[in-house]
């Protein structure tokens, strides 16, 4: 059997945006039919969806920049009724002291790889093993152990503008990938992404473990030995 991991918040985001101008009835109707239409993509047995509550343990790593201290506050006007139904009619469960795609982590490596499929359009959920669909681009593919240790260190290299997550300057996705192209294990992908950083294990550490979704309940990333 076959279970759909959703990381709800982006839809809600997506969905929420597009309905502004309507209704809430309208706007939580909208939601339902993009949660059929995404059942009947992925024709799975099963689904469980999360969405992110309160509290978030990256909040006390963080030491170069606050943690998602960028972020505009703006919230679609039918927020909380469009999380609501989520919760009360589909059974979507809420984190607390983790973010939704934790929580989505956690469900796939409690399984074997091919019992799931994590469903986003989240870039940071590149980093786990197994199937991904996105549904914005419906498009099915899959990450392998060592692919989703490249793109967690890529981000390490390259922070992220959204979460507020600062990395070198000067270094994109592109030149990231050269920097790792060469690295065959994860000491090598440590060892190089150490060295870009001129040495400075902090910084690697603390981008690392807010980088890190949790693959069970409490992990903190911790460097290779």
């Amino acid at each position: 059997m076959i279970t759909a991991l959703i990381d709800a918040d982006s839809l809600i985001y997506a969905v929420g945006f597009s309905a502004n101008d309507v209704e809430e009835s309208y706007a939580i109707s909208r939601l339902e039919s993009t949660m059929v239409e995404l059942c009947m993509d992925l024709d799975c047995e099963d689904y469980v969806g999360f969405l992110t509550g309160k509290g978030n343990f990256r909040n006390d790593i963080a030491v170069t920049a606050p943690y998602k201290g960028q972020r505009v506050a703006d919230k679609p006007i039918h927020f909380d009724a469009l999380r609501n139904h989520l919760t009360t009619s589909w059974g979507f469960q809420v984190t607390s002291g983790i973010e939704a795609d934790d929580a989505v982590g956690i469900a796939a490596y409690e399984v074997p790889e091919d019992e799931t499929i994590m469903v986003h359009i989240d870039k940071d959920l590149n980093q786990l093993r197994g199937w991904h669909f996105n549904y914005r681009k419906r498009e099915k593919y899959y990450v392998s152990e060592f692919e989703g240790l490249v793109n967690f260190y890529t981000q390490i290299l390259t922070g992220d503008r959204i979460d507020n997550i600062v990395g070198i300057k000067g270094i994109g996705p592109v030149k990231a990938g050269k920097l790792l192209k060469d690295c065959k294990t994860e000491q090598d992908l440590y060892e190089a992404v150490v060295k870009a950083y001129d040495g400075a294990v902090d910084r690697v550490l603390e981008n690392g473990q807010l980088l890190w979704l949790q693959r069970e309940e409490g992990q903190v990333w911790q460097p290779p030995k």
